[in-house]
């Protein structure tokens, strides 16, 4: 087989490398690190996708590996993440089971249900062929964008507003189920590949890309978990007009 049909594959092994390394960042207390390692694999994840269809170069393997992929990077990093913060809630350095209470047990292994729920979603992913150029269900990288956000926002801009929002119970535990249900839900969501440039066929790309323009200005790095809300709210009025549309027409 041709050395280069392979690209894709290594692209995607790099995916996989990033996220066990963000896992260990986060292991280890490095949450910032962890967040930027994820946001390293959703550009390798770009990237072998890129180059699969650039060189032709789809196979079996290849989509059976970036589904596994996905879910280490996309599933178990950013749980991890959410697990470090949890751990700063309830002031937990060192878990012994003479000390860890039994509400503390399930507070801290409710982030690993985003794991249970990534893989459903990209199991549905692989098996549903509605979903060649659109989505159902909230895509994992955005999943794993929004809450790697969590720790870049607190380290970059420095204001404890965000310590007081992000590292609190009642924030987390919602974002955690919240999150789980977006990965499995029926809501179709609009894929960014572009066919072409039609304005007509792309009307909700052109706008979302012009709202994130409007954010990341606006807000910096704070935008970063409002593109992922504004994808959703986007993808759901989408889905209301197109619906209608195709009623009326």
């Amino acid at each position: 087989m041709n050395p280069i049909k392979h690209i894709p594959n290594f692209i995607t092994s790099l995916n996989v490398l990033a996220g066990c390394l963000s896992i260990v960042a986060s292991v280890e207390g490095f949450p910032v690190l962890a967040s930027l390692l994820i946001l390293i694999a959703a550009v390798f994840d770009f990237f072998d996708g890129f180059f699969a269809r650039l060189l032709k170069a789809y196979s079996d393997i290849g989509k059976e590996l970036d589904s596994l992929a996905d879910v280490i990077s996309f599933g178990v990093a950013p749980a991890f993440i959410v697990f470090s913060l949890l751990k700063s809630v309830l002031c937990i350095n060192d878990i012994t089971f003479e000390t860890i209470t039994i509400t503390e047990i399930l507070l801290l292994s409710s982030p690993f249900l985003l794991v249970v729920f990534s893989a459903l979603r990209l199991a549905k992913f692989n098996v549903d062929t509605r979903q060649t150029s659109s989505f159902i269900g909230l895509p994992t990288p955005a999943n794993a964008i929004l809450i790697a956000s969590l720790p870049l926002i607190m380290a970059y801009t420095g204001s404890m507003k965000y310590f007081f929002i992000f590292l609190n119970l009642k924030f987390l535990l919602p974002l955690i189920f919240i999150q789980c249900f977006l990965l499995v839900s029926p809501i179709p969501m609009f894929a960014l590949k572009f066919k072409n440039l039609a304005l007509k066929e792309n009307l909700i790309r052109y706008i979302f890309l012009i709202l994130v323009i409007v954010l990341i200005i606006a807000f910096k790095i704070v935008a970063m978990p409002l593109v992922i809300v504004l994808y959703v709210i986007l993808s759901i009025i989408n889905a209301i007009v197109c619906k209608f549309f195709c009623k009326k027409h």
